[in-house]
C-alpha cells in the first residue's frame, strides 16, 4: 500500500518558534514560554515523521515490524530499541538487510525504503495521510489467521512412521550393538522428537512423540547404568518417568522404576530398590513381561537384605509362566523393553548366589545358557552370555569345583571389550573375590584364573566408569 506521505515544513522568524508536520497544512507556533521544553526544530528522517504521526511508541513499532515480518518474510525479524533509535535518527551509514527493508516497505508504503532513512521532503503533500483502519484491520486478520495455521500445524505421518521404527530397531537390537552406540543413537532419536514436537500442534502428534522421546531416554538410562555411569542413569530414569507421566502411559513409568529400583540397589541401597520394585508394579496397565521384570528385581534386593523367604516368593512370582496380559512398551515394543527367558534365567540366578543355593544357582546359569545358545549368533546378547557364564563359575566355586569353575569361564574370556557391561564386571568381581576363599588358597589354577579375571576388567581401557573388583553382584545383567 502507499500513502503518499510528503510533508512540508513551514520555517518561523519567530524565537523558539516549533515546527510541525502535517500533510495537509503547516502551522508556525508562536513563542513558548522558558518553562517549556525546546521545540523540536527538525525531524532527521522520513520514519521518524511517520512513527511520530502514528503516535507509535518503540514497542508498538516493534510488535507491527514483528507481525508484518511473519507475513512478508515467513519469519520473525525483531527490532532492538537501540537500533530503532538509529534508524529513526538518520545516523545509518548503510541500509538494513534486505528483509528488514521489505518489511518497511510494507508497513508504510514508502519504495524503496531508503527514502525513510532520508529527511523528510520539503513539498506539499497531495493526500491528507490518515490512519489506514482498513489496513490495519486486513493485517490484524492475516496475523490471527497465521497463528491459527500455527496451531494446527502437523508433521508427515511418514515422519513419525519413521522415529518409531527407528526406537523400535533400537531397542531391538540393543543387546547385539555396543553401549555407547546405543547412547549416542538413542540420543539422536530424543533430539529429532523433540524437534517434531516443535513441530507439530495436533495432540496426538504431541502425545505419541512425547512417548518416543520417553523411550529414548529410558534406553539412554539403560546404556548409562551398562557403562557404570550411575548418577547419569538415575537422572534419565526419572526423565523417562516423567515422560510416561505427561503421556500418561504407564508401561514407560513401570519400566524407568524397575531400573530406578535396580540403580538404587547398586547404590547399596537395597530396600530402596524394593519400594521402588513394588510402586512400580503396582502401576496399572502392565502386561505380563513388565510384572515378570519387576519380581525379578524385587527378588534380587531381598535377596541382598537377607529376607529369603520375601526373596524366594518374588522368584516363585517371577518365574510363573508369560500369559495373555500385553502392553504396548514390554510386549509391543520389546527388545531392551522386554524380560527375555534367558535373561530371567540368568538374573534369577544371581539372587539364588546370593542366598547362597549353589545348585539352584547353577541350574539357572546352565538355562540362562542353553537358551542363549539356542539362538542364532547375531540374536545372541554378549553382556547376557557373559553374565550367565560368569553365575555359572560362581555356583562351581561355591561347591568348590575349581575346574568346573574354569571351564565354565571360557564363554567369558571371548565377550568383547566393547561389550563388557557393568552388569557383567559385577558378575566377574563376584567371582574374582570367590577365588579367593580359604580352600582355593595356594592354588596355582585359582591365582591365575584371578589374574585373568584382573585383565578381563582392564581391558575397556576406562570406558567403564565406577566398576571395581569385589562390588556388588547385578540385579540385571
Amino acid at each position: 500500500m502507499s500513502h503518499g506521505y510528503l510533508f512540508t515544513v513551514k520555517r518561523c522568524d519567530a524565537p523558539s518558534a516549533r515546527v510541525l508536520l502535517s500533510g495537509e497544512s503547516h502551522t508556525c507556533l508562536s513563542r513558548r514560554t522558558e518553562s517549556e521544553e525546546p521545540a523540536t526544530a527538525d525531524v532527521p528522517t522520513l520514519l521518524k515523521a511517520l512513527v511520530i504521526e502514528r503516535v507509535w511508541s518503540y514497542r508498538d513499532f516493534e510488535d507491527m515490524f514483528r507481525r508484518t515480518a511473519r507475513r512478508v518474510v515467513g519469519f520473525e525479524l525483531t527490532v532492538s530499541e537501540p537500533q530503532f533509535r538509529r534508524w529513526t535518527s538518520g545516523s545509518l551509514t548503510k541500509l538494513p538487510r534486505a528483509e528488514a527493508c521489505r518489511v518497511l516497505e510494507e508497513i508504510f508504503g514508502v519504495v524503496p525504503a531508503g527514502r525513510l532513512f532520508q529527511a523528510p521532503e520539503l513539498q506539499l503533500a497531495e493526500t491528507q495521510p490518515s490512519y489506514d483502519l482498513e489496513a490495519e484491520i486486513a493485517m490484524t486478520a492475516r496475523d490471527a489467521q497465521d497463528r491459527a495455521g500455527a496451531a494446527a500445524q502437523s508433521v508427515s505421518d511418514i515422519s513419525l512412521d519413521q522415529l518409531r521404527e527407528d526406537v523400535l530397531t533400537l531397542a531391538r537390537g540393543y543387546n547385539t550393538i555396543t553401549s555407547a552406540d546405543v547412547f549416542h543413537r538413542a540420543k539422536a532419536l530424543r533430539d529429532e522428537a523433540e524437534a517434531l514436537r516443535d513441530r507439530t500442534a495436533v495432540p496426538t502428534q504431541q502425545q505419541e512423540l512425547v512417548i518416543i522421546a520417553g523411550q529414548t531416554c529410558a534406553l539412554l538410562a539403560v546404556s548409562a547404568f551398562d557403562l557404570g555411569s550411575l548418577d547419569g542413569a538415575k537422572r534419565l530414569s526419572r526423565t523417562a518417568a516423567l515422560y510416561g507421566e505427561i503421556a500418561r502411559f504407564t508401561p514407560l513409568q513401570a519400566f524407568a522404576g524397575g531400573t530406578l529400583a535396580y540403580i538404587a540397589y547398586f547404590n547399596d541401597q537395597p530396600a530402596e530398590a524394593v519400594r521402588f520394585a513394588q510402586a512400580a508394579q503396582a502401576i496399572p496397565g502392565l502386561g505380563d513381561i513388565a510384572r515378570r521384570r519387576l519380581a525379578t528385581i524385587e527378588a534380587r534386593a531381598y535377596g541382598h537384605l537377607g529376607n529369603v523367604e520375601a526373596a524366594l516368593q518374588a522368584l516363585r512370582t517371577s518365574e510363573e509362566p508369560v500369559g495373555t496380559r500385553r502392553d504396548d512398551l514390554h510386549e509391543g515394543v520389546g527388545g531392551e523393553f522386554g524380560f527375555s527367558d534367558e535373561r530371567l534365567a540368568m538374573s534369577n540366578g544371581s539372587t539364588y548366589l546370593l542366598l547362597g543355593d549353589g545348585p539352584n544357582a547353577e541350574a539357572a546359569a546352565q538355562r540362562a545358557l542353553q537358551l542363549i545358545e539356542s539362538r542364532p549368533t547375531a540374536q545372541q546378547s554378549p553382556p547376557v552370555l557373559g553374565g550367565a557364564a560368569a553365575n555359572h563359575a560362581a555356583a562351581r566355586l561355591l561347591s568348590g569345583d575349581l575346574d568346573g569353575a574354569e571351564d565354565a569361564l571360557h564363554r567369558v574370556w571371548v565377550i568383547p571389550a566393547q561389550q563388557r557391561v557393568h552388569g557383567l564386571l559385577e558378575r566377574t568381581s563376584s567371582v574374582r573375590h570367590a577365588l579367593t576363599a580359604q580352600q582355593f588358597h595356594g592354588s596355582a589354577t585359582a591365582a591365575a584364573l584371578g589374574e585373568r579375571l584382573e585383565d578381563f576388567h582392564r581391558a575397556p581401557a576406562g570406558a567403564q566408569r565406577g566398576v571395581a573388583p569385589g562390588s556388588r553382584s547385578a540385579l540385571e545383567g
